[in-house]
């Protein structure tokens, strides 16, 4: 829910700013999950492990330079989904140096352990998945306003056929086993990226005295 709401927020502010008001207009503007949450996505989401939340519509002939403004609100999406992750692995950290998670009950030490792991892992994946270059991704959508005008007119005629490659790679176990799963088993080195940067940037800071200072 976090992470598709985030996801399509990104890319309906980011058009509005850059002035389409389409997603504005049809209430898109929001951190309202159930305006973006897809109904059968989301059940699929629980059932299967996959599914999607509603596409943000964007009309591009609204920017002022509509190639480059194209291609910031296709990537705000899946870089949202990034900071959200980052933002995860550091509230960890800082739980965990502040004495926080030692001192909870167990209960409460499993569900805060359980709660960032999936809120990383999940939104990791969301980065990955996105970024692939086949339609309705928005690694498809990146593509399409960085190739020449030409190259976008001969995708546009044969959008159909990377649909169905899109389809049968999600939903035929074999095509996916030899596809996405090991695009998905690079999360693991995005994840120590991130701790890496962690480590190096936020570790020496005393998250201990952050929080006294900020309860005093």
């Amino acid at each position: 829910m976090i992470a598709f709401t985030v996801h399509e927020f990104a890319h309906a502010y980011s058009a509005y700013k850059f002035g389409d008001k389409t997603a504005y207009d049809a209430g898109r503007v929001t951190l309202n999950p159930r305006v973006h949450l897809d109904v059968l996505g989301t059940i699929l989401i629980l059932v299967a492990g996959f599914g999607w939340a509603k596409p943000v519509p964007v009309n591009r002939g609204r920017f002022k330079y509509p190639r480059l403004m194209g291609i910031i609100v296709s990537a705000v999406g899946p870089l949202s989904n990034l900071l959200i992750a980052a933002l995860g692995i550091l509230a960890l950290y800082v739980l965990n140096d502040t004495g926080i998670l030692a001192a909870s009950s167990v209960g409460v030490y499993k569900a805060l352990i359980h709660f960032f792991n999936y809120l990383i892992s999940i939104n990791i994946m969301l980065l990955i998945f996105n970024l692939i270059p086949l339609p309705p991704l928005d690694g498809y959508r990146i593509i399409q306003d960085l190739v020449p005008v030409r190259v976008r007119i001969q995708m546009d005629q044969h959008v159909q056929w990377g649909m169905f490659i899109f389809l049968l790679i999600v939903f035929i176990p074999p095509l996916r086993e030899v596809t996405l799963d090991p695009l998905f088993a690079n999360s693991s080195k995005i994840i120590w990226a991130l701790q890496g940067f962690y480590e190096n940037f936020f570790s020496p800071y005393d998250w201990s005295k952050f929080v006294r200072d900020f309860n005093t």
